[in-house]
């Protein structure tokens, strides 16, 4: 797919292991790790330094859309390059944020009409959960009221402290604690490992129960529930029950709870819709977008009101209702530029028309891969997959920690030409939405191979 490149005077490894600290990632193992350098992109693949193409089979960490070097974005972006870099949005405005803010509410779920911008999915939380809190202080709230946050107990919102004070990820939070503003938990739908031993076949959805029965003894203290809509990403693709989303919803408001809808993972096409929230006609309050907002091109994220939210903001200054938050680089015009290109894109490829048959083919190769005596569940929402792993599939038994399967079948793809990223023993499969029919069971063979490779290494 590409010649080898070559990086004349400069040893990439060697300065890779001596100065750079990489996220998400022990740095002692990385030495030992079969390490990859990703010099170029084209289409679904990514190419190493070396000329060799891998499938993005996680979409270079959930982001990326329509492929990478999709020239209608890349000019884009060189347009705006020609005509500014950077402006700030603190008492002036620009074209492109103006036009990508008119724009994400036109697509967005019904209702939401302002647009905040930031640059990354954990900054948008952020900013959600500062406009929840401070809009019931403007609203008149007194001091003890609406100080703290429904969460999910598996939840993930991003790696700043005010998004993981509302993340239940233990072993990404656990140790940032003590530095954390309290919150309250509910159980997560769950329905493999339903922490209440209920069946989903009969339980009533017990779960959206203990969000209500919370919300209607605690409601004078929470100013905001927030929720990643449909999946939760981190925890290992838990896909919700159907309705779930739309009861949550519904508890909030009877409670007069803001909604917050997470859909940095699950916005632009993840799940089959735009936006996840629309799969069971849903409008939050605010709304968190990243990731996949560029097209995976340049960092970017919103936060998106309603008007009823953004409201309690509008007053004279000595009022004191202005938030009083802002970025550098927030609303930046390349980025924003992206934006729009990637917008259009998703009209003139008509991607989200062109999902149900791609949707179908990965469904299809779940259902083979379900039968396998070490998958304990396979989880699909849209193009959203996940796949857990287990040593006993009648028990649900996990495999004992330092096997780390997950981990080790991932690494396997690469030998077969592919890319995917493990949560702990869940293979986590998050293609490009511009993913074809033959590169779906190029992904699914890498990793039905790399699995039986790697059990058969087990002692």
């Amino acid at each position: 797919m590409s010649e080898s490149i070559q990086y004349q005077g400069s040893d990439l490894d060697r300065c890779d292991l001596d100065h750079l600290w990489h996220p998400f990632t022990q740095m002692k193992e990385w030495e030992h790790f079969p390490r990859l350098c990703i010099a170029e992109a084209r289409g679904n693949h990514l190419i190493d330094t070396q000329g060799n193409a891998y499938l993005d089979g996680v979409s270079s960490l959930w982001a990326n859309i329509h492929g990478h070097g999709r020239e209608e974005i890349n000019s884009a972006i060189r347009d705006q390059l020609d005509r500014m870099a950077h402006s700030t949005l603190l008492g002036l405005s620009h074209p492109s944020a103006v036009l990508l803010a008119e724009r994400l509410c036109r697509v967005a779920p019904s209702g939401l009409t302002r647009a905040f911008y930031s640059e990354s999915g954990s900054t948008a939380v952020e900013i959600a959960l500062k406009i929840a809190y401070q809009y019931w202080k403007n609203s008149g709230a007194g001091p003890e009221a609406k100080n703290t946050f429904l969460r999910l107990k598996e939840g993930y919102h991003g790696d700043t402290l005010g998004a993981v004070s509302v993340g239940g990820i233990d072993l990404f939070h656990s140790i940032y604690r003590p530095m954390l503003f309290p919150t309250i938990a509910a159980p997560s739908p769950h329905c493999y490992r339903c922490e209440q031993g209920l069946s989903p076949e009969s339980c009533g959805m017990e779960c959206a129960q203990r969000v209500e029965d919370i919300l209607k003894e605690r409601h004078e203290e929470i100013a905001a529930m927030v929720m990643e809509p449909c999946v939760q990403g981190a925890a290992g693709i838990l896909v919700a029950p159907e309705g779930y989303l739309r009861r949550v919803r519904e508890s909030c408001r009877k409670y007069d709870v803001l909604f917050i809808a997470d859909e940095v993972a699950t916005g632009f096409g993840r799940t089959g819709s735009l936006f996840a929230c629309q799969r069971e006609g849903v409008t939050p309050d605010l709304l968190t977008l990243g990731k996949g907002i560029t097209g995976g091109y340049l960092p970017l994220a919103a936060t998106l009101a309603t008007e009823s939210v953004f409201k309690a903001f509008y007053g004279d200054y000595e009022e004191l209702k202005t938030f009083f938050h802002g970025h550098t680089y927030t609303g930046n015009p390349l980025s924003c530029s992206a934006a729009l290109a990637s917008l259009s894109l998703f009209e003139q490829d008509r991607v989200i028309e062109t999902l149900p048959p791609k949707i179908d083919e990965l469904s299809r190769h779940l259902a083979r891969l379900a039968d396998h005596p070490h998958v304990g569940q396979v989880r699909q929402c849209g193009l959203m997959v996940g796949i857990e792993l287990v040593e006993d599939k009648a028990s649900k038994a996990p495999f004992p920690a330092p096997v780390r399967l997950g981990h080790k079948v991932a690494l396997g793809c690469r030998d077969h030409g592919v890319i995917i990223r493990n949560l702990g023993d869940v293979l986590v499969l998050m293609p490009p939405l511009s993913i074809r029919a033959e590169e779906i069971t190029t992904l699914f063979n890498a990793v039905e191979a790399s699995l039986e490779e790697n059990l058969r290494k087990i002692p």
